[in-house]
């Protein structure tokens, strides 16, 4: 299942300008829920979630050349708005989305403007520690978080009576938004925003000898991934209906660093693939027993090394070589 899914998505990608067969992939993403068992579509749903929070990280790497260490922050705030205002404050289900996603955009603002400064290793440390920091926030202000109680009987996404209390009902909702969210991000790579980013990737001194304004892009950048975290952890809290510190901890940021190199951060699609990839591999090795953790860690290791473009970058090339098996 897992390597269907991520077949589907490089063929998606390679065949984009072909509108017959990009409809019948739609088609086909779109019966998923009708011939998948509950757990599989489960699983799927996270999947979606974690493509959303990927795709701000992959977005940061692959264009501004950013190791960030800190989406979980954001991941968490917009759960943690959604809980709170939803289940203490009994707000709809819309406030906990537009606070988590404004407090959010304001943090990564206020913070990003004077760290991204740094270049490097220490510009990773920088977001590392942020992450850290928002990690043992969450942990401290238990009178807003709950603690390590955290918060439970989040309601489920509705409207007009009718509610998203399934997986297959969730599904819909949750690749809507990941697919609007790669379209946003692949209209920003090909904008003259996209080609001022790709200049500060490949040359800092080149592109700030051009005019670009290096602080202030990467800066909008940064917004931008907090915003993707702050709805990928809103539809986390919904869909779970519960969320503790656990779920948000350093660990999860670089979970959302892996699908993105993983799938590949040089194609829109690549944060996707791999978060189809870390949420299906372990399902699948999980029946080799207690060694499933070391295969599953060999796994990661080998598509590192073996794949310099991720699993896009990979089933790319092996797509073209069925397409034109003579050349190469």
């Amino acid at each position: 299942m897992a390597c269907s899914a991520v077949a589907a998505a490089a063929v998606a990608e390679a065949v984009a300008r072909r509108p017959v067969l990009l409809l019948a992939g739609i088609c086909l993403w779109a019966a998923l829920p009708m011939v998948l068992t509950r757990s599989l579509t489960d699983l799927l749903v996270f999947a979606g979630i974690y493509t959303i929070a990927g795709l701000g990280v992959g977005l940061l790497l692959g264009y501004c050349g950013i190791v960030n260490l800190a989406q979980a922050v954001f991941y968490g705030i917009g759960a943690y708005s959604t809980a709170y205002l939803t289940v203490e404050m009994g707000a709809p289900s819309i406030a906990g989305f537009a606070v988590g996603a404004v407090v959010s955009m304001a943090i990564a603002l206020l913070i990003g403007w004077p760290i991204l400064r740094l270049t490097g290793h220490f510009l990773a440390l920088a977001t590392l520690a942020l992450s850290i920091i928002g990690s043992a926030l969450f942990f401290e202000w238990d009178w807003l978080t709950g603690g390590t109680l955290g918060i439970g009987g989040i309601p489920k996404l509705g409207m007009g009576g009718f509610s998203l209390d399934t997986p297959a009902r969730f599904y819909y909702l949750v690749w809507f938004l990941a697919f609007a969210c790669m379209l946003l991000v692949r209209n920003l790579s090909t904008s003259r925003t996209g080609l001022m980013l790709r200049a500060t990737r490949d040359s800092i001194e080149a592109a700030s000898s051009l005019g670009i304004d290096l602080r202030w892009l990467r800066t909008r950048v940064f917004v931008v991934c907090a915003l993707f975290g702050s709805l990928a952890g809103s539809l986390f809290a919904h869909y779970t209906s519960f969320v503790s510190v656990e779920g948000f901890t350093v660990t999860k940021s670089f979970s959302f660093l892996v699908i993105s190199v993983l799938g590949g951060v040089q194609s829109v699609f690549g944060p996707m693939v791999g978060a189809l990839f870390i949420t299906f591999m372990p399902e699948y090795l999980s029946r080799f027993g207690d060694i499933h953790q070391v295969l599953f860690g060999l796994a990661l290791v080998g598509v590192v090394v073996g794949l310099q473009g991720g699993l896009v970058g990979g089933l790319q090339i092996i797509w073209r070589k069925l397409m034109h098996p003579g050349r190469g």
